[in-house]
């Protein structure tokens, strides 16, 4: 699996903090054996982030793109707006499962406004801004995201996982 990582920080784009989420959720995926391909610190600014967004799911380069930040309610967190902007459909169950088992952990994980949708063949999920939250979201969905992109790029073994094979009826 081909991965890009964009963080989404204006602290961290302007060098006032170091990311640590980026690296995190970079550390995470190479652990899956995926590879990632390109990465990224923006400003939460909704227009850049768009235009990256679009420029990484357009290039044929990435099967997944896991942003990072810009989910939660302040004012300058654009990133869901971004990804929807700039997406073909949504994928609503994976956003919906990373919430829920979130609220184990935290009540404010209601408190998230991430997403997940597709460019294309490119699969976009929003993940917290903190390490441990992403780390821990990331953690939800991963079982399920080999799967989503090989049904993204029409795999047509893709199906092969979706039913217990079946008994042989003896007549």
């Amino acid at each position: 699996m081909r991965v890009g990582v964009l963080t989404l920080s204006d602290r961290a784009a302007v060098g006032e903090r170091e990311d640590l989420s980026g690296p995190a959720v970079r550390q995470r995926v190479e652990q899956e054996g995926w590879q990632v391909v390109r990465t990224r610190v923006l400003p939460d600014n909704q227009p850049e982030i768009e235009a990256t967004l679009t420029e990484w799911a357009d290039s044929g380069e990435l099967d997944l793109i896991l942003t990072t930040g810009g989910t939660g309610m302040a004012p300058r967190d654009r990133t869901p707006e971004a990804t929807l902007a700039v997406a073909d459909r949504i994928a609503p169950g994976l956003a919906e499962a990373m919430r829920a088992a979130s609220l184990h952990v935290t009540p404010h994980a209601m408190l998230s406004r991430s997403v997940a949708a597709m460019r294309g063949q490119v699969l976009i999920v929003n993940l917290p801004g903190s390490p441990k939250g992403a780390i821990e979201n990331l953690s939800v969905i991963l079982p399920a995201l080999s799967h989503a992109v090989r049904l993204l790029r029409d795999d047509t073994d893709s199906d092969s996982g979706h039913h217990p094979p079946r008994k042989s009826v003896k007549a």
